[in-house]
């Protein structure tokens, strides 16, 4: 078809007002019969179309999404431009201090500096800061709000003034909600307009996201997924998201959940099918006429999970379910009707009995589904109700966990998430069974009682995170179990560290409406926090003596969460079995004490009058749960997301520099001015060849951007370590990489720092360290790349298969870039980080086939050059010449910029460049 888009252009009128879109059945009169193309494609398809006349978009692109039908796959690379960019705090501030940097470049460069906004709108919510430091009575949400504040002041006071300097950008203030679900309940619209030359266009709202459950918004029938922070500048600021057509895997769902079955139970169930399936890189589609009885919540609550089961995302289509949710949740009338008006008339309405064509399919029903948990260690490790106990008593006695080291590494390489506190990228951290039974029983005295602390004890009972804290009949489950229990006078064990941390305010009106949360708050889950707590490991500390029974009986204990994340050491570093729930499991886990009591046979405890109360006698029926679920009105969403952007009065009085260019601060330890743009002209220098550049490190195969990319805490005798202490930082208030990513010292500190990366260039040393080769000398790899710089030498990295697998992208392109590595040489790459090094400057190269850093025998002491770089040309070799002691070895390696569209990025210095240079 022709690349001009216009005659698929047509009209739709809706209550008097008239959008412009481009039409699928008209693309379809060129391209072939599209209807049995997945919803997800079809999505692609129309944003391809609505930019068929951009350079980044060619003929071919459009023909093969239709032409995918014919093998259900695709090996064509396409640039996606999705509508809107979601951010939350940890990941979003390195991308507001980029739009910082390049304000002040712009400056220097003699233009406006307010040239510089964000191209697509931007949503950016504090959600990731709060911890559960207090919990348990009445002024725990108070008081953490007023330590997250006293912590993160100095990345409030640069996200205030981002706020208000930058247009298309918008701040979530924190103690609002978790980014995921406001999406949900506010920001996504399922269809979205724009005015161009004065006409109205609709299209599909679709959007990428820098945190990895931004799925959850594919319950909304709104494509969706995460990004790492460079892809997600690069959409901001309108560059196409680079990205392979999927295959699509359809799931068809058929009945519907049993009495006492919740959507919790659901999801962990369709994450275990799915993982063994085999979903990674895929899309899931959700189909089937199980739909019809699917609320949105549970839709939402199974996308949200999609990094679980390893898909790129788990989309549910358009449909009357919808249109109900928009409208419960606020969205005005004429929003609704567009939508349905909209994705009929695109053919993106789901109809009953639809078979679309996939990929590959499976199929549940759901009438199957039983009550479930997930663990210890692996979200997609469902364990049946019935089975935990058994399941815990195995692991004591020295059965092995179900994955090995080697598969939870793969995990965390396809799938995982090391944005906070998850284990090494290579799984170094999973354990045998034989390793859980260490200790004994230890008597404990805490809050006026005294009582015996044993291996099971749950010290953690967490309802928290986006996956569940959205669904109204789950958290009203919990509420009704808490009543039940509380009239019973039941209580909750005096070791169980409760908290309550919803996604929304909303939440807090619904509970309240529906008399609950009084009994909520008598078993101590009383509100903690709105915000990503217990899952990324912001639970908190454990009460001082709790802590030390644990480590002076080295007792294996549990932690119960209503949660997507329960990696060994992520929820808190002395809990060894974390275990996925449903709220109400989590409140009854909280009762129970301790997860080796058979829930379905023991009692929780005892009345007033001594008698046994069992699960099955506080659990509430469905009736009682759809009762308390219509207490959910549209007036609390109206009421809490009319202000959704003001904070509170702390917010508020955050004082902020008015102005176009952010005043960087020189002892700031959490902002800084990166030197991304330092000496930058208007336009770009020739490429340079590198000449006699010295190997910073020799790594192996399935080196992943967790191993890469700085994580977790910052250890005190690090380099990153050093420099806070010497800027007059204590140890107790290092925080972690993840708040400190707006600090660029901080972050190429902890580049290649990972306690697990092994660099050949050193005999049975693990962590980030190197030889620098002049001196012969051991030392870090940023002390050994500053050591270089002084001597103006080029750096370059030698590694093996499948380079730069896993989540966390950004920083292990940025770092690499800040330490001075010219050029990256492996066998292969993950696609996304090849993109991103070259995104920051970095030249990917891949060694000839056949060879490699193995069969050229490199020990790391050569030096190597890189000659044609001037005239670089996409997939064409460059000359590389390897100097060593025993003489020069010439390849000619592959040039891994595969397109037209890199290789501007690469010649420029990068693509913030490219687009600054662009917009000037």
């Amino acid at each position: 078809m022709s690349t001009d888009p216009s005659h698929t252009l047509a009209t739709l009128d809706v209550k008097g007002t008239t959008f412009h879109y481009y039409s699928l059945p008209k693309a379809a009169e060129t391209l072939g019969n599209i209807d049995k193309l997945p919803m997800t494609l079809k999505v692609l398809l129309e944003n391809q179309l609505r930019y068929a006349d951009d350079p980044t978009v060619a003929e071919d692109d459009i023909q093969a999404l239709a032409d995918w039908l014919k093998e259900g796959k695709s090996t064509r690379e396409i640039g996606y431009r999705p509508a809107r960019v979601l951010m939350q705090d940890f990941t979003g501030v390195p991308g507001v201090v980029d739009l910082a940097a390049m304000r002040d470049a712009v400056k220097k460069l003699g233009a406006k500096a307010d040239r510089i906004n964000p191209l697509s709108p931007v949503d950016l919510v504090i959600d990731h800061s709060v911890m559960v430091d207090h919990f348990g009575d009445a002024s725990a949400f108070k008081d953490n709000v007023a330590m997250e504040m006293e912590r993160n002041l100095e990345r409030y006071e640069f996200l205030r003034w981002g706020q208000d300097a930058f247009d298309n950008f918008r701040v979530v203030p924190p103690g609002t909600g978790i980014c995921h679900q406001v999406n949900l309940e506010y920001l996504g619209k399922t269809v979205w307009t724009k005015e161009v030359d004065g006409k109205t266009y609709a299209f599909p709202d679709t959007l990428v996201g820098t945190d990895s459950h931004t799925t959850m918004i594919n319950g909304l029938g709104i494509l969706g997924w995460g990004v790492g922070g460079i892809e997600a500048e690069a959409a901001m600021l309108g560059q196409p998201v680079s990205m392979l057509i999927p295959e699509v895997v359809g799931f068809k769902l058929t009945g519907k959940l049993n009495e006492g079955i919740t959507a919790t139970d659901l999801v962990l169930t369709v994450t275990q099918m799915l993982r063994k399936k085999g979903v990674v890189g895929k899309f899931v589609e959700f189909y089937g006429d199980g739909l019809d009885d699917l609320p949105l919540a549970d839709r939402a609550t199974i996308a949200n999970m999609a990094p679980e089961y390893g898909a790129t995302c788990g989309f549910f289509p358009v449909d009357e379910e919808t249109l109900n949710y928009l409208r419960l949740t606020g969205r005005e009338e004429e929003q609704i009707e567009l939508v349905k008006a909209y994705t009929q008339a695109q053919g993106l309405w789901r109809q009953p009995g639809a078979e679309p064509t996939f990929t590959d399919a499976l199929e549940l029903d759901m009438g199957k589904v039983e009550a479930s948990l997930a663990g210890p260690k692996r979200p997609q490790d469902r364990v049946a109700l019935t089975d935990l106990k058994s399941t815990f008593e195995g692991l004591m006695n020295g059965d092995k966990p179900d994955a090995s080291a080697e598969e939870q590494g793969k995990w965390m390489s396809e799938g995982g998430d090391t944005a906070v506190g998850a284990p090494p990228a290579d799984g170094e951290s999973y354990r045998t069974g034989s390793d859980y039974r260490t200790g004994d029983s230890q008597e404990v005295e805490y809050d006026g009682e005294t009582f015996s602390l044993n291996h099971g004890a749950v010290v953690i009972a967490a309802i928290t995170s986006c996956t569940n804290t959205s669904n109204p009949s789950v958290m009203m489950a919990a509420g009704l179990l808490a009543r039940k229990a509380h009239e019973k006078g039941l209580t909750t064990k005096p070791w169980v560290k409760t908290s309550l941390a919803p996604g929304s305010k909303v939440v807090t009106d619904y509970l309240a409406a529906g008399g609950v949360q009084d009994d909520l708050d008598a078993l101590g889950f009383n509100l903690v926090g709105y915000g990503c707590t217990t899952c990324i490991g912001n639970s908190g500390p454990l009460p001082e003596p709790i802590e030390k029974a644990v480590n002076d009986g080295d007792l294996t204990v549990a932690s119960v969460l209503s949660g997507n994340r329960n990696f060994e050491g992520r929820v808190h570093p002395l809990v060894k079995t974390n275990w996925l729930a449903s709220p109400p499991l989590v409140v009854a886990y909280a009762l129970a004490g301790n997860v080796r009591k058979d829930l379905t046979k023991e009692p929780l405890g005892k009345d007033q009058q001594g008698n046994d109360v069992y699960l099955k006698d506080i659990w509430p029926s469905q009736a009682e749960i759809a009762e308390a679920v219509e207490k959910v009105k549209t007036e609390m969403y109206r009421k809490e997301y009319a202000e959704v952007f003001d904070g509170d009065e702390i917010w508020q009085s955050i004082e902020f520099p008015e102005s176009e260019v952010y005043a960087w601060s020189k002892d700031s330890t959490y902002i800084q001015h990166p030197p991304f743009f330092e000496g930058m002209e208007k336009e770009p220098k020739p490429v340079e060849d590198v000449k006699n550049a010295r190997v910073l490190a020799k790594l192996g195969d399935s080196v992943t951007t967790d191993h890469i990319s700085p994580a977790g805490s910052i250890k005190p005798d690090s380099p990153a370590g050093k420099y806070l202490q010497e800027h007059g930082v204590a140890v107790k208030d290092f925080n972690s990489y993840g708040s400190r990513r707006g600090n660029h010292e901080v972050m190429m500190r902890g580049t290649f720092a990972n306690v697990r990366i092994r660099n050949e260039m050193l005999d049975d040393v693990e962590g980030g360290y190197t030889r620098h080769v002049p001196s012969g000398e051991q030392m870090s790899i940023y002390d050994a790349a500053m050591k270089y710089a002084e001597d103006d030498t080029p750096l370059v990295v030698i590694a093996g298969k499948e380079y730069g697998t896993g989540s966390s992208r950004d920083w292990a392109a940025k770092g690499t870039r800040l330490l001075g590595v010219r050029a990256v040489i492996t066998e292969s790459y993950e696609r996304i980080h090849r993109s991103n090094l070259i995104g920051m400057g970095v030249l990917p190269l891949q060694f000839p086939e056949g060879e490699s850093r193995e069969t050229l025998g490199l020990t790391g002491d050569e030096t190597i050059s890189i000659e044609g770089l001037a005239d670089l040309a996409p997939g064409s070799t460059v000359k590389v010449t390897i100097a060593g002691d025993k003489g020069e070895k010439k390849i000619d390696a592959l040039c891994r910029i595969d397109t037209v569209n890199e290789l501007e990025y690469y010649r420029h210095g990068g693509i913030l460049h490219y687009v600054l240079r662009s917009m000037l």
